[in-house]
């Protein structure tokens, strides 16, 4: 009885850390949907010199690439970011919008734990918020129990979205 009760349990935890994770949406399917079906041309933003050194800052370790990939259109930007959890990359979309969050949506999630971080009573509160001078966001982020490093991974790449947004030339303002 003891055998199969372990048994059954292995499979139950199984199935459930299976489930957590996964692909909710492509990052194809999100820039289409974020551009109503007409996605433009991406567009590269290079990591180096005082855009690096704030990178670092806001992730709290040197970013892995030497460039980010961007799509804009109007005053509009969207990123489609990853960073690390507890072990795993989650990839995370972000629209920002005249320099606030409009969107924030889990593409692809890695990790065993800290999935809830894909539901919008999480994402949603990520709406209408931008950076301060210090590179922090201009609002509190409320953490979800069990996901402290999922949500911490969001927050910054929240950060690092509105940063890069901050550096790119577009309509209406000029990159620093």
């Amino acid at each position: 009885m003891r055998i199969l009760f372990a048994t059954l349990l292995s499979l139950l935890l199984t199935v459930q850390a299976a489930w957590a994770g996964g692909t909710y949406q492509t990052p194809e399917d999100f820039l289409s949907e974020v551009f109503a079906g007409t996605t433009p041309e991406p567009s590269v933003l290079w990591l180096t010199g005082e855009v690096r050194a704030a990178t670092t800052k806001i992730l709290g370790h040197e970013p892995n690439q030497l460039r980010v990939r961007y799509w804009t259109q109007g005053q509009r930007s969207a990123w489609i970011l990853d960073e690390i959890g507890k072990e795993q990359p989650i990839t995370t979309g972000y629209v920002v919008n005249a320099g606030q969050i409009e969107q924030v949506r889990v593409l692809i999630f890695r990790e065993s734990r800290g999935w809830e971080v894909k539901y919008p009573f999480f994402t949603d509160q990520f709406m209408h918020i931008g950076l301060t001078p210090e590179l922090k966001l201009n609002k509190q982020i409320d953490g979800v129990s069990g996901a402290t490093l999922s949500v911490r991974a969001l927050t910054n790449l929240a950060r690092l979205a509105l940063y890069l947004h901050q550096q790119i030339p577009m309509a209406g303002h000029d990159a620093p």
